[in-house]
């Protein structure tokens, strides 16, 4: 009966390990094609993935000390194995979700796409002289690259069909293209505010375009994701440098009204299925 005094002795460990079993199994047996009955748009196995994830990144917050470890450092360097393990679990919060409810989470982000791409065009004016001209060259293709995205993101939603998918891929790898080029030329700008306000802007753009491109990819074939990759000549690992993932966390966190730490594991989870991917 040790392992009934191990449980008590070690709380937090055995509840992480539960919720990795959980997150785990729900992976499994999602792939194979098993859901257990649905809950609303998703499934109970996706619902029990999305749940355990949330909860394990709630847990390995917990600033509680534990009585059986020795020290801070061992006590986080468990809680920091535990995030690693949730982020080779399979993506939970779209696992299970059908063409129509993608393409309505897709269409939801439009709106924090435009105000952001608003932003950017508003952003030259207050830049240093020499940088202002740099910056809008870096971005000039933002304004019809959001709107065509968001044409085809509410075409795709009214007709989820192969062809009207076929477009919104290319159009979500076009412009994440755009994006990511628009990051490696802003570090051509000199001064250090302007480039501080230059980066941030478009950092806020990529965190939503890189939301959607996941979104994108989850309803996608492994063959038509192969394809959009071959399309993505600036790779992810190119600009990884100059991304804002604390930016990133909390535009997901306040878009999906769920705790920073659930949204810093999505956040990790999604870029490691692009880069996975070839992007």
């Amino acid at each position: 009966m040790n392992f009934i005094t191990n449980i008590w002795k070690h709380p937090k460990t055995s509840a992480a390990g539960l919720l990795i079993a959980v997150a785990s199994v729900a992976g499994v047996l999602s792939q194979q094609g098993v859901s257990l009955g649905k809950v609303g748009t998703g499934t109970v196995v996706s619902l029990a993935s999305a749940l355990a994830t949330a909860l394990l990144g709630l847990l390995a917050k917990d600033p509680e000390p534990s009585p059986q470890v020795s020290g801070s450092a061992s006590q986080q360097a468990k809680l920091g194995a535990w995030m690693l393990i949730a982020l080779l679990i399979p993506l939970p919060w779209m696992q299970g979700c059908t063409a129509a409810s993608v393409a309505e989470n897709i269409v939801n982000w439009t709106p924090s796409l435009q105000s952001a791409v608003a932003t950017v065009d508003s952003t030259a004016a207050i830049l240093a002289p020499a940088d202002a001209p740099i910056f809008a060259a870096a971005t000039v293709g933002f304004d019809a690259a959001s709107n065509l995205l968001v044409a085809q993101a509410k075409a795709y939603l009214a007709n989820p069909s192969a062809s009207v998918l076929a477009k919104l891929q290319s159009q979500i790898v076009s412009f994440q293209q755009q994006v990511n080029t628009a990051l490696l030329q802003t570090v051509r700008i000199v001064d250090a505010k302007s480039q501080q306000h230059a980066m941030a802007v478009i950092q806020g753009v990529s965190a939503i375009v890189n939301a959607i491109l996941a979104l994108v990819q989850s309803i996608s074939t492994k063959a038509q994701v192969a394809q959009m990759a071959s399309q993505a000549g600036v790779k992810l690992a190119m600009v990884r440098p100059y991304l804002d993932d604390s930016r990133a966390t909390a535009i997901v966190a306040a878009h999906y009204g769920e705790p920073v730490e659930t949204a810093r594991v999505q956040v990790a989870q999604a870029e490691q299925a692009k880069m996975s991917a070839g992007f």
